[in-house]
């Protein structure tokens, strides 16, 4: 609706679909992959791009370099109500999660036994690794999220075995973000979103910025 209404007004517009949710569909499906919290990424880097200046398709390209070079999934534990019903419009059982689910229920890959923070770590980075794939002498952006109601110090537990498993892998945290960036209103689980990096993405990567989901100095 937005791209309609800029091209009628004569805006010049072009779009990058997210698709760096590795659950949603296989390697060869990328075209049917959802876009999640990697998103979060492909905003940062491209708008970083425009703010030095670079032309829309230059724009464009960082933008898709970035998400072609990420890589999420998300564990749901508990699932979100919506204040218009009043209700969960889908259901986690008590001590199980969901690996893989969508930010609006979306079921995911499978439902398992709820595991502890460093188990949960260890899945996410092992569905996550070897999709892109990511290898030994990388650096990455790590973004964890929380989907809502996770509370911010657990978020932490598990981010500090990601990146204790990321060090064993030889992959090294350029940047890390850890805190509630892509959520779904009371949904309990956490996002793990890792992207690798170039000179270009490091540059827009560290570009400060402000804004109400965002800011850096």
């Amino acid at each position: 609706m937005a791209v309609k209404k800029a091209k009628k007004a004569g805006i010049e517009v072009k779009t990058v679909v997210a698709n760096d949710d590795c659950a949603s569909a296989p390697k060869t499906e990328l075209e049917k992959r959802r876009g999640v919290a990697g998103e979060v990424l492909m905003w940062k880097i491209g708008g970083a791009k425009a703010s030095m200046g670079a032309d829309l398709d230059e724009v464009i390209a960082a933008a898709q370099k970035a998400i072609n070079n990420t890589r999420s999934i998300g564990i749901g534990t508990a699932p979100c109500t919506i204040p218009a019903v009043g209700h969960p419009n889908f259901q986690i059982e008590d001590g199980t999660m969901e690996v893989g689910i969508g930010h609006h229920g979306e079921p995911g890959i499978k439902v398992e036994p709820l595991k502890s923070a460093d188990e949960i770590a260890e899945e996410m980075l092992n569905n996550i690794l070897p999709d892109l794939p990511f290898e030994s002498g990388n650096e990455v952006v790590v973004l964890l999220s929380g989907l809502g109601a996770t509370p911010v110090m657990e978020q932490y537990i598990v981010y500090n075995k990601v990146e204790e498993i990321l060090k064993e892998h030889n992959i090294s945290v350029y940047k890390s973000y850890v805190g509630n960036y892509f959520t779904s209103l009371d949904m309990m689980g956490i996002t793990l979103t890792l992207m690798k990096l170039d000179d270009e993405l490091k540059e827009c990567i560290d570009m400060p910025c402000q804004s109400v989901g965002l800011t850096q100095f």
